[in-house]
């Protein structure tokens, strides 16, 4: 069996003052996170969580924490979810919510977008990809290239780029 990775870096280290608590939590599950000296560092190297599980707890904690921050794409898509669990709770509700980041107006990418409208430090971040295969597949291998600004996120395979 062929084993796909998609190894990931997120270039340039966002200040921790960037992100608001909310974003933090989901992003440290999505990537790998190193705190350091010029800000957080996010990466994987096998590839990104696209759904991850929290507390409702933790997600109506950090949703309150991260409301004077301004609105956000997360936050809106939280709160639409903590909505939807209250609605639906019945007499044993769950603990845990699956927050799904493949929405156009929910993923990663879109908070990386908020993040750089909110900062008065960096103007873009740039994900880099590589595809890898623990065989030789033909599609096993490329990468993409993301650039996130205040006004846009482009994206491009070299699949697209060929």
């Amino acid at each position: 069996m062929a084993d796909y990775h998609s190894p990931t870096v997120v270039q340039r280290n966002i200040p921790a003052v960037d992100i608001t608590p909310l974003e933090r939590l989901i992003l440290d599950l999505v990537f790998d996170a190193e705190i350091e000296e010029c800000g957080i560092y996010y990466h994987s190297w096998c590839g990104l969580n696209d759904v991850v599980t929290l507390s409702v707890e933790d997600l109506r904690t950090a949703c309150a924490a991260s409301h004077e921050q301004g609105e956000s794409s997360i936050g809106n898509h939280v709160i639409a979810l903590l909505a939807r669990y209250d609605a639906d709770a019945g007499g044993d509700p769950p603990d845990d919510i699956d927050v799904d980041l493949t929405g156009s107006d929910s993923g990663w990418d879109q908070m990386f977008g908020d993040i750089v409208r909110r900062s008065a430090a960096i103007n873009e971040i740039v994900v880099t990809t590589a595809f890898t295969c623990t065989k030789m597949r033909p599609d096993g291998f490329g990468g993409s290239v993301m650039l996130i600004t205040a006004d846009a996120i482009r994206y491009r395979s070299t699949t697209e780029i060929l």
